[in-house]
């Protein structure tokens, strides 16, 4: 049994908190690097080219790369020989995201209730997702979630005989309605099968993957190839000002179903996808 302090938590939730929100991960800094050559409308080369100061001004001026710097959005995968001692780890977490926005200056988006609109003023509470797994480690993935792309989210039960096309004509419905209002190029999370919750919960988790994985499973990886290449083909372009980069990737994650049903989450995300990962 591994013992972790809570105060480590919090301490690493903040400094995580003010990282994604000033940087991008590697593989989303290549993927937009990769764009602007591979871009073939010369406004949609401007507009990457727009991007890509912007990144440089805020890494240099530690400036948010997008005024909206989200919900914290948390992963926590948890090695079954850990125990935690010095409180609630859900108030760590909590504790963490506070710190890390207020002493971040980053902006606070979150309301206490839904309807009455109250702001927190500190941007919690966190949304905290929590996974059992083995061993003696913790991993963090942070997530701040804007909600220009997060409106754009779909959730489609589909009928079991729908099928494959189907899955991939729910994907593109989705990305053709968000257009220019998920801030493209996006990448395009995906959770198939499961439950109505499982499928997006399983989409958010598929934001993280990074964008030059696919998945695993070989018809999957597939699928993720051709609806990548078919929505670069819609033509709303960086900015949703048209051309060819509409997404940078499309990371789909399975479950096993029910024989009724056929649950298809969509969670778009914008040209930023903030995420930052670390081990415990």
């Amino acid at each position: 049994m591994r013992t972790v302090q809570v105060e480590e938590i919090t301490k690493n939730i903040k400094e995580m908190c003010i990282e994604a929100n000033h940087f991008l991960t590697q593989d989303m800094d290549v993927a937009l690097k990769c764009a602007v050559e591979t871009e073939k409308a010369e406004l949609g080369k401007q507009i990457l080219n727009q991007l890509q100061d912007n990144l440089t001004i805020a890494g240099e001026e530690m400036i948010p790369i997008c005024q909206d710097t989200g919900m914290a959005v948390i992963f926590m995968e948890i090695g079954q020989d850990v125990h935690f001692e010095g409180g609630s780890l859900e108030d760590a977490i909590n504790e963490g995201v506070r710190q890390g926005y207020v002493e971040g200056y980053l902006r606070k988006s979150v309301v206490k209730d839904p309807l009455i609109r109250e702001n927190t003023k500190d941007n919690t509470p966190a949304v905290i997702h929590y996974q059992m797994v083995n061993g003696d480690k913790v991993t963090i993935t942070v997530a701040p979630k804007g909600f220009g792309s997060e409106n754009m989210s779909r959730v489609f039960m589909l009928k079991p005989a729908d099928g494959i096309e189907g899955v991939k004509e729910a994907i593109l419905t989705a990305v053709k309605d968000a257009g220019p209002n998920a801030c493209p190029p996006m990448v395009v999370g995906v959770g198939i099968g499961g439950t109505f919750e499982k499928c997006a919960l399983m989409a958010k988790k598929a934001l993280t993957r990074p964008v030059n994985q696919h998945s695993d499973i070989p018809y999957v990886a597939e699928m993720e190839k051709e609806v990548l290449e078919k929505i670069n083909k819609t033509g709303i372009g960086p900015g949703g000002l048209g051309g060819t980069t509409t997404a940078l990737a499309v990371n789909i994650n399975t479950y096993p179903t029910h024989i009724a049903g056929l649950p298809v989450a969509i969670n778009i995300c914008c040209h930023v996808n903030r995420h930052a990962v670390r081990v415990i």
